[in-house]
């Protein structure tokens, strides 16, 4: 299979899956999507600094960030069609159109020095978008490449739970599959081992007993 239908593969089923989802999206994910605005408080980006959102869905969290930091910069892509026509129209109905740049991209590849006019970012971030990437590995390494040397990248995801009761962990992975959602165990040992690789700190911390991850890659060292 090429990469050309793979990405067209991809878009093709998020387009399917959140065609009829997208005006209830951020109502019905808010309650276990846990742990979005605790990383853009934490994103702590400088005045003029460049942000960019990985799989931006609706727009969401690229909204609260521009409102937290408003003399930032900000972009965000993603596959599916259908949730940047949404992102875009959330983002004009709160007049943010002119500080919130958007294209469609695929994440193991977005060429955003093309698109952009931005080859790095000063502080790059996912948000519950790695468990629903097959090839979330090439996602998170093409992140990294995204980030400016003296940048962060930062992720909040689905944790393995495996601190929560014995029978919540099968219910909730149940649960997710039913979205397209399966968490990575491995997301962490995988995230360490790119921070070495490119000599940056890690940080990976437990959110609520496992049931989410929140990691932050640091300044090169």
């Amino acid at each position: 299979m090429s990469i050309t239908s793979e990405k067209d593969e991809a878009a093709i089923a998020m387009d399917r899956m959140y065609r009829y989802q997208t005006a209830i999206y951020d109502f019905t994910r808010k309650p276990y999507l846990l742990g979005r605005d605790t990383l853009l408080r934490a994103l702590a980006a400088p005045d003029q600094s460049s942000v960019l959102e990985l799989a931006c869905g609706t727009g969401r969290n690229l909204i609260e960030a521009a409102r937290h930091y408003p003399s930032a910069r900000f972009f965000g892509f993603d596959v599916s069609a259908v949730m940047i026509a949404k992102a875009r129209a959330s983002i004009k109905s709160k007049g943010l159109g002119e500080k919130i740049r958007l294209a469609e991209g695929d994440a193991t590849r977005f060429d955003s020095s093309i698109i952009f006019q931005e080859s790095q970012f000063d502080r790059v971030f996912i948000s519950y978008a790695l468990s629903m990437i097959p090839p979330w590995r090439e996602a998170l390494q093409h992140a990294l490449m995204l980030t400016k040397k003296q940048g962060t990248l930062s992720i909040v995801d689905f944790g393995s739970a495996h601190d929560q009761p014995l029978w919540i962990r099968p219910f909730l992975l149940a649960w997710l599959k039913l979205f397209g959602v399966t968490p990575q165990p491995d997301l962490p040992s995988k995230a360490r081992e790119l921070a070495d690789a490119y000599n940056r700190p890690i940080e990976v911390r437990k959110l609520w007993g496992g049931y989410a991850l929140m990691i932050v890659i640091g300044p090169v060292r």
